[in-house]
């Protein structure tokens, strides 16, 4: 029997204990790579980084995961795991999956990108959108019994409120829209922006 006196042999065992439990190494380096910059990116677009990256994970993840495992794969506390997956579940990116002989709960997310972009954007809609349009009927509202209030000011009020309501019903039409007509739709975008490219070209040159 070892004792922790026993110099290099207690030393290397803390080392391969470390190196156990360190956030990630259990995965190949480019699903680390994957995972800790989808992490950034997702709080660059103003979600919680641990909430992107247990999307991430399970994302890569060929199985339901337990919340457990998940906290212990990204070196983060139990309940930091459980509000993330809370956020998830309501943007319906990941879905809770029983496992047969094990009574916790097991998560998997959503794969297929395009029902994943069309999750997002609805629910960046509603918290985003709606509020923004909600915000520029009240200043109207208000504006349009002002006499304080400018002309030129209403009429910047107004054309704020149109673009953006122009831009949430055409954002409710694309999610309207099955997957296979949005990407129809953007094939056929790119064909378009081809062609004025070309056209522009004609005209220069003809210049």
């Amino acid at each position: 029997m070892r004792s922790p006196l026993d110099g290099d042999l207690f030393v290397s065992d803390i080392s391969v204990m470390t190196e156990i439990h360190k956030p990630l190494a259990t995965l190949p380096p480019a699903v680390q790579r994957f995972v800790l910059q989808w992490g950034d990116m997702g709080s660059q677009w103003g979600v919680n980084r641990t909430v992107a990256q247990i999307h991430a994970l399970l994302y890569m993840t060929d199985r339901p995961m337990p919340a457990e495992e998940i906290a212990e794969t990204l070196g983060v506390a139990r309940s930091n795991v459980s509000n993330s997956l809370k956020e998830l579940l309501a943007w319906r990116l990941v879905e809770r999956r029983p496992v047969p002989g094990d009574r916790r709960d097991h998560f998997v997310a959503e794969t297929d990108v395009w029902e994943i972009s069309m999750r997002i954007a609805a629910v960046r809609k509603e918290r985003e959108f709606a509020p923004a349009i909600r915000t520029l009927e009240a200043c109207l509202e208000e504006a349009s019994d002002d006499p304080k209030v400018a002309a030129l000011q209403r009429e910047r009020l107004e054309t704020l409120h149109g673009f953006v309501t122009s831009i949430d019903r055409w954002s409710q039409q694309m999610l309207k829209m099955p997957p296979s007509t949005l990407q129809a739709l953007i094939k056929m975008g790119d064909r378009v922006a081809g062609l004025l490219r070309l056209g522009g070209k004609s005209d220069g040159s003809a210049g």
